[in-house]
């Protein structure tokens, strides 16, 4: 999660520390003081404390007084090709609102980067609270989550077949992570923008404080099976509401996850089929997820986009020979990158669906755009031909947008951020 007003930005008049133990509970109020000021329950604050990369956090000082906050998460993050790829995950960002427009944020930028090209992570990612500021660093938004109020009344489901071969069962739904947990790490490889999760991790899909429930039950669990095999999982709260006419409670979906097309059926019919309700909500899934082709009436599910994950080359060579491209490739890149000058000019990528190398070069560009650009097209999810309609990328040789925009593709479908950080 990362905050900050947009502005003018100058000299800093604060001191960037490293993040101590002992610090934690000061620099984490800073951080809430800035998304607002609301508190969290006892058990989230446990869990954040817990698994704060303290090794990669540091802090923004204004002689006695935190003002700063910026952190990064050690992770791994699925490329195309169904590479786990060392990712720098960019959280708790926050800049108090005392000391706006005197550069803190773009000082602490300026420092997490160059930290995180010396642990050789070649990409960086985050989530923008206000995705109008990171632009200037050099994310680009590269993944976007659907989100739909399913009218469960009108909308039916018509499922492949097999679906009726599927067993579901209520768990509890602390006593069942591990299974979960195994379910989604088969899920990571399949689809570019997957996080292999850190031990840990599985707690925070699992926080329930009455405090955020907003009027819905505890989290509910629900296993598919196949075989005598756990398949697949979702999690969900029903919100009851009741009027004259009678029922009309909600669904609310927090995490669903399988492994084959018909458990990912079965699960989604149980969602439309609670009984006392009559809407579903959904936050955040996949783009080109299955469920969209199986319902009667689309128009009633309300569907909206909003950007998820944003994606920062650090390290346009390794980033760029992590991945494959589903179509034979073989293209210069002139990369403008003046936020981190090591990336800036010309790179020759050739590659394919067995692999891909990439180095600098001296030879004539076919393709002009910002490591911004890259970002955004790096998983697959941004056509580079979107991007040079809106004037983003130039073609300087004929043909070379076609080519790079097919290779840059994803085969294994939509990329997709599964939770936030």
């Amino acid at each position: 999660m990362t905050t900050e007003a947009t502005g003018r930005t100058g000299l800093p008049a604060t001191d960037l520390r490293p993040l101590l133990r002992d610090d934690w509970d000061n620099w984490y109020d800073t951080l809430l003081r800035a998304f607002g000021g609301a508190g969290e329950s006892a058990e989230e604050r446990a869990l954040w404390r817990d698994i704060t990369p303290y090794e990669r956090s540091f802090g923004a000082w204004d002689g006695a007084e935190l003002v700063g906050t910026a952190g990064a998460f050690d992770f791994r993050l699925t490329v195309p090709g169904g590479a786990s790829v060392p990712t720098a995950g960019v959280t708790m960002v926050s800049v108090s609102a005392t000391h706006r427009r005197r550069g803190v944020l773009t000082s602490m930028m300026r420092r997490q980067l160059d930290d995180i090209r010396t642990w050789g992570d070649p990409l960086a990612v985050l989530t923008a609270s206000e995705p109008a500021i990171y632009g200037r660093f050099g994310y680009g938004a590269a993944t976007f989550g659907l989100h739909a109020e399913i009218d469960t009344s009108r909308v039916r489901l018509s499922v492949p077949a097999g679906t009726d071969d599927v067993r579901l069962r209520y768990a509890e739904t602390g006593a069942v992570l591990d299974v979960c947990e195994a379910v989604y790490a088969r899920t990571v490889p399949l689809r570019a923008g997957m996080l292999a999760r850190r031990p840990g991790w599985e707690r925070l899909g699992v926080l329930d404080p009455e405090s955020e429930r907003g009027g819905a039950s505890p989290l509910q669990c629900v296993l598919a099976e196949r075989d005598g095999e756990v398949t697949g999982y979702v999690r969900y709260r029903v919100k009851p509401k009741w009027t004259d006419t009678g029922h009309n409670g909600e669904v609310l979906l927090t995490d669903l996850a399988a492994v084959d097309a018909v458990s990912e059926a079965a699960l989604w019919r149980f969602l439309f089929g609670i009984d006392l309700t009559t809407s579903l909500t959904v936050r955040g899934r996949p783009l080109d997820e299955a469920w969209q082709h199986l319902v009667s009436d689309i128009r009633r599910c309300e569907l909206r986009v909003r950007d998820s994950l944003h994606v920062r080359l650090v390290d346009v060579g390794a980033a760029l020979a992590a991945r494959t491209y589903q179509a034979p490739v073989d293209v210069v890149l002139d990369v403008e990158d003046a936020f981190c000058p090591w990336n800036a000019g010309r790179w020759r990528l050739s590659g394919d669906a067995k692999g891909a190398v990439c180095s600098p070069t001296t030879d004539a560009a076919d393709l002009r755009l910002s490591v911004r650009e890259l970002g955004a097209a790096y998983l697959g999810g941004v056509s580079l031909g979107s991007l040079a309609r809106a004037g983003r990328v130039r073609e300087l040789r004929p043909g070379a947008l076609a080519e790079a925009s097919v290779g840059f593709g994803s085969a294994s479908g939509e990329p997709w951020l599964p939770h936030g950080f």
